[in-house]
C-alpha cells in the first residue's frame, strides 16, 4: 500500500505542476525576461509583449492541461490500487509517459499562437495573421 501511495503522488507530481505554473504563467509569467525561469524559447524572449503574451497563452493552456490530466491520472492508479508492486510500477510509469502529452503540447500551440500574432521582429501583427 506504500508504494501505491508513493506512486499516486508521483502520477499527480506533474498535473500538480502544471497547475500551479500555470496560473503563476498566466498571470504574466517572470516580470523580466531571463534564461532562468519562464517559458523561454527565441520567440517568446524577443521583447516584453512577446514574454508576457507567451506565458499568458501557455500558462492558461498548462492550468487546463493540468486539471483535465489529474483527474485522468488518478483513475489508472485506482485500478493498481492492491496488485503487487511490478504492477503498480508499471501502471504509475505508464501514466507518466502519458502526462508527457499536455505538458509537451502547449508548446506547440504557443509557438504557433506567437507567430500568428507577432511578426519574425516581434512586433504585433496589424492585418489579418498568417
Amino acid at each position: 500500500m506504500g508504494f501505491w501511495v508513493f506512486m499516486l503522488l508521483v502520477a499527480l507530481l506533474m498535473p500538480c505542476t502544471m497547475i500551479g505554473f500555470g496560473r503563476v504563467f498566466a498571470k504574466g509569467g517572470p516580470k523580466q525576461i531571463n534564461s532562468l525561469y519562464g517559458y523561454r524559447t527565441k520567440r517568446s524572449m524577443q521583447n516584453r509583449e512577446t514574454w508576457a503574451f507567451a506565458h499568458r497563452y501557455f500558462g492558461r493552456l498548462w492550468r487546463i492541461g493540468g486539471w483535465v490530466t489529474a483527474p485522468l491520472s488518478v483513475l489508472p492508479m485506482l485500478w493498481a490500487l492492491g496488485r503487487d508492486v511490478e504492477t503498480v510500477a508499471y501502471v504509475g510509469l505508464a501514466v507518466v509517459m502519458v502526462q508527457l502529452i499536455p505538458l509537451l503540447l502547449p508548446m506547440f500551440a504557443t509557438e504557433r499562437a506567437l507567430r500568428r500574432t507577432f511578426d519574425k521582429n516581434g512586433k504585433r501583427r496589424t492585418g489579418p495573421a498568417r
